[in-house]
């Protein structure tokens, strides 16, 4: 073979396990963490090589786990339209390929922070990964209480971030895991919402699965808005923001509650889309506030 036969095959080995690791999640994973540790650092400062360590860490122990995730959801992903072209299931890398890079991304990862940020942001990252791949993952196929099992590893990011900074756990590290707990849940059901006929294919009950009608999809949705609207305003009574960050926070849980109260009446694709960009649209522009405004 010519070299210039194989580069495409290298660019496309590349681009494949870079698929792995879900690009998407991970940027947000890591930018959740970088949240968690601006918020648990001094006032007075960032230790931007420390945080600079963090991010890189829990951004690898992030990819291992959801390459860990498409090698045991390999037979899940080869029935539903949307995952059944990613590496595993299109049949580009082998299991022990994904495998491999998974427990490499992981193991690196974890190292890291346990080297550059102490053993308790390694600690919280190693339970991420492990409820992720191993509560989460085969929940998926059996309750669609999986939704709320799969937010405890998606809300500890923040923690992680948290511990790096501090070396210690305390009030404010739980206020923004609770936020993110919160958010994840009305976000999960509009994807749930949007693709509950490839879910069905896939065999995971999700909740829009077997309720569909979408009465009790919407209640739930509505429900968790409103708790992340009271949550939210927590980090001002903790001393963690200002009242600056206190309005601005009350508006965007009261415009996000309107969406998911908008789906639950609707309850019409073109509606939980619009709730699913409205939860993209609140996490950034929350987070953006609260480091704005952080006492």
């Amino acid at each position: 073979m010519s070299a210039e036969a194989a580069v495409p095959r290298v660019r496309s080995a590349r681009a494949d396990f870079l698929e792995l690791a879900k690009p998407r999640i991970t940027f947000l994973v890591t930018f959740t963490a970088l949240v968690g540790f601006v918020m648990g650092s001094p006032v007075g400062g960032v230790a931007s090589e420390a945080l600079l360590w963090a991010m890189v860490g829990t951004a690898l122990v992030a990819g291992g786990a959801s390459a860990m995730n498409m090698v045991f959801e390999r037979a899940t992903d080869a029935l539903m339209h949307r995952t059944r072209e990613r590496p595993i299931p299109a049949g580009r890398l082998s299991t022990a390929q994904a495998a491999a890079f998974a427990l490499a991304l992981t193991v690196v990862g974890i190292t890291l922070l346990w080297v550059r940020n102490g053993g308790l942001a390694a600690a919280v990252a190693g339970v991420t990964w492990i409820s992720y791949v191993f509560l989460y993952t085969p929940l998926k196929t059996r309750t669609s209480l999986s939704t709320i099992v799969g937010a405890v590893p998606g809300a500890l990011p923040p923690v992680i971030g948290w511990a790096a900074a501090r070396h210690s756990l305390d009030a404010g590290a739980f206020v923004l895991f609770a936020i993110l707990f919160l958010w994840q849940i009305p976000h999960f059901l509009a994807i749930a919402w949007l693709f509950r006929e490839d879910y069905a294919r896939g065999g995971m009950p999700m909740l829009p699965v077997i309720d569909p009608e979408g009465r009790m999809t919407g209640r739930q949705a509505v429900a968790n808005s409103v708790a992340l609207t009271l949550v939210s305003l927590t980090p001002t009574v903790a001393g963690l923001t200002g009242t600056n960050y206190l309005i601005g926070a009350l508006v965007l849980g009261l415009a996000f509650t309107g969406m998911a109260a908008r789906a639950a009446v609707l309850r019409t694709r073109p509606a939980a889309r619009g709730l699913f960009f409205a939860s993209i649209l609140y996490l950034p522009a929350q987070s953006a506030l609260m480091l704005l405004d952080r006492q």
